[in-house]
Order: structure tokens, then sequence, then C-alpha cells
């Protein structure tokens, strides 16, 4: 079993920059892939980034492409989202994940283990 818990979310304005961290505990997910999905109110749930276990295997949704930046730590357990140049959609809910099986980054099913969720919220 693993548990994920994200932190570093906040308020921010936009333009500003943002680090969100997860966390992961029972287990190592060194192997694992790591996603980041977000969604906002009134809107379904939208893929933003991913990143595979080893090769430097990074895949970003089209609207953060440029912005954000996915890392992780193995030696701390924690997958990391580097979120730059906020803009108002980017407020949401954002939620990590993690997939033991190798499949389609984008596709939320294909997620074995999810944090609770922390908030995003871009200002004017």
């Amino acid at each position: 079993q693993v548990q994920l818990v994200e932190s570093g979310g906040g308020l921010v304005q936009a333009g500003g920059s943002l680090r969100l961290s997860c966390a992961a505990s029972g287990r190592t997910v060194s192997t694992y892939t790591m996603g980041w999905f977000r969604q906002a109110p009134g809107k379904e749930r939208e893929f933003v980034a991913a990143i595979r276990w080893s090769g430097g295997f990074t895949y970003y949704a089209n609207v953060v492409k440029g912005r954000f930046t996915i890392s992780r730590d193995n030696a701390k357990n924690t997958v990391y989202l580097q979120m730059n140049s906020l803009e108002l959609e980017d407020t949401a809910v954002y939620r990590c994940a993690a997939a033991k099986v190798l499949g389609p980054v984008q596709v939320a099913s294909v997620y074995d283990y999810w944090g609770q969720g922390i908030q995003v919220t871009v200002s004017s």
C-alpha cells in the first residue's frame, strides 16, 4: 500500500510560481510512474504531467508545457511539480498519483494510488 500526501499549494498571483510536493510512504515508488492531475470546480479531472521511474521520460499536457516541470527525488520518495507563469485557468485541486504498471500516463485509471489533493488558487 502506498500513501501519497501533497503539499505546497496555496494562493498565488497570476504570473507567479508554486512548487507542489507529493511525498509517498508505505513503500518506495522509485519504480512507479508518478503523475499529477487537477480538477477545477465544474470541470472534469485532467492530466497535468507525469514522469516515469527512469530514463528521463516526462509527459505534459499541452496547456502546461513550457510552464510546469515534473521531477522526482527517489531518495526522498517524493515527486514535485514546479509551476511557473501560473494562470487563472490553473486554479484547481491538484492530486498526485502513482502507477505500478506501465500504461498511458494521461489516463487516470492507470494509476493505483492517489493523494487527497491540494488547492492551488491563482488570482488576477
